[in-house]
């Protein structure tokens, strides 16, 4: 049996020593993130995705798009620019906001949020969906967040999920809006313990062994793959690697690792993937095999083939986008402490709607086609 890989494991050396200006500046960024993320939310998002939602659901992706993709664009800003985390992409290039479903290696709990730094270079960073497990739901604010930007929540038990993921993919069929829809087809994050269990099982029923990846679980995928085909344009095969110790989150809010994140791209039209549910399976795991491939060379080697598809962020839009949610909060603060009792009555409200409705993954239906 293969050994499970460790390089770049949670236990190594961190790249850079958690300094207590390091440590200040963390939690600093993360109040900035959890107030704007608030603010936003009920000042913007409340309107944007539950009221105007009621007349139009293309512009109500629209409008929530722009004013949580503003947020979400923190998040690249805080990882390239004030952290200093090298952010390296490779292989194929793909086309600004084309519709696409993303199917990506779980090394760290922090994976997804790299994508982030790929769908802001496409314009997709407030288009990008989710499905991931249901109790991050559950986190106040940041819960509510993936709520309104279409998140889909999933308790990783096809029979509890299927129902719930059809119900959402059903509206994520209209062409008109742009779409990246992320997959994590491994379920977990990656550990030597879960990679163990993942081979004894691959030699049990005759599968590949994998050692940098555990086995795809293809439900979901085929799920997402069956529902969207037809007005989706591609599948992005995204693996992620890291140098040297993989982050945690926090890890990543204090800036002491990764010191580098790469991300290889390989693109599939759509129509070159099979349609069967059994093919499909059989695609995906192949997929993963050479995923595993290209992550063992890139271990050995240090880099994914074809680097340098994509330039650096932008330091002037990044600062101009931070000054815009800043000021925005900034007046929505004030509003809500230092102005009439009326807006802390609504503010208020729209917690306890935004809370409950997360709670209990309600949207509403347009009752006005515009």
């Amino acid at each position: 049996m293969e050994v499970c890989t460790s390089v770049n494991s949670r236990n190594g050396p961190r790249h850079r020593p958690l300094t207590p200006w390091k440590a200040f500046r963390g939690v600093l960024c993360l109040v900035v993130l959890v107030l704007t993320a608030f603010m936003l939310l009920v000042f913007c998002g409340f309107w944007t995705a539950v009221v105007l939602r009621f007349f139009s659901l293309h512009y109500s992706r629209t409008a929530t798009s722009f004013f949580l993709g503003s947020w979400i664009a923190l998040w690249p800003f805080l990882f390239e620019k004030i952290n200093k985390t090298k952010v390296v992409f490779s292989g194929d290039c793909v086309a600004a906001r084309e519709r696409a479903l993303l199917i990506a290696n779980h090394r760290t709990e922090v994976d997804w949020m790299y994508l982030w730094d790929l769908a802001l270079r496409k314009g997709c960073h407030g288009y990008i969906k989710y499905v991931l497990k249901s109790s991050l739901m559950k986190l106040p604010v940041f819960g509510w967040i993936f709520h309104v930007v279409e998140f889909i929540p999933v308790e990783r038990r096809w029979e509890a999920d299927e129902a719930v993921m059809y119900k959402m993919l059903s509206t994520f069929k209209d062409p008109q809006d742009p779409l990246w829809l992320a997959v994590f087809p491994e379920g977990t994050d990656f550990t030597e313990e879960k990679c163990q269990r993942s081979q004894k099982y691959a030699a049990e029923k005759g599968f590949p062994i994998l050692k940098n990846v555990l086995l795809p679980k293809s439900k979901g995928f085929f799920a997402s793959l069956e529902s969207l085909r037809g007005s989706m344009d591609a599948v992005y095969d995204i693996t992620i690697g890291y140098k040297q110790r993989c982050p945690t989150f926090l890890d990543n809010a204090f800036g002491v690792d990764p010191a580098e994140v790469h991300i290889h791209v390989r693109r599939v039209d759509v129509n070159d993937i099979p349609i069967s549910e059994e093919q499909v399976t059989s695609w995906l795991m192949e997929t993963f095999s050479l995923k595993d491939q290209l992550l063992s060379d890139f271990h050995s080697k240090g880099h994914f083939p074809r680097e340098g598809i994509e330039g650096d962020l932008s330091m002037v839009k990044c600062l101009v986008n931070c000054t815009f949610v800043i000021v925005l909060t900034g007046v929505c603060t004030f509003l809500t402490f230092f102005s009439s009792i009326w807006f802390k009555m609504y503010v208020s409200l729209a917690c306890a709607y935004l809370a409950s409705a997360t709670y209990f993954n309600i949207r509403p239906r347009p009752i006005v086609a515009l």
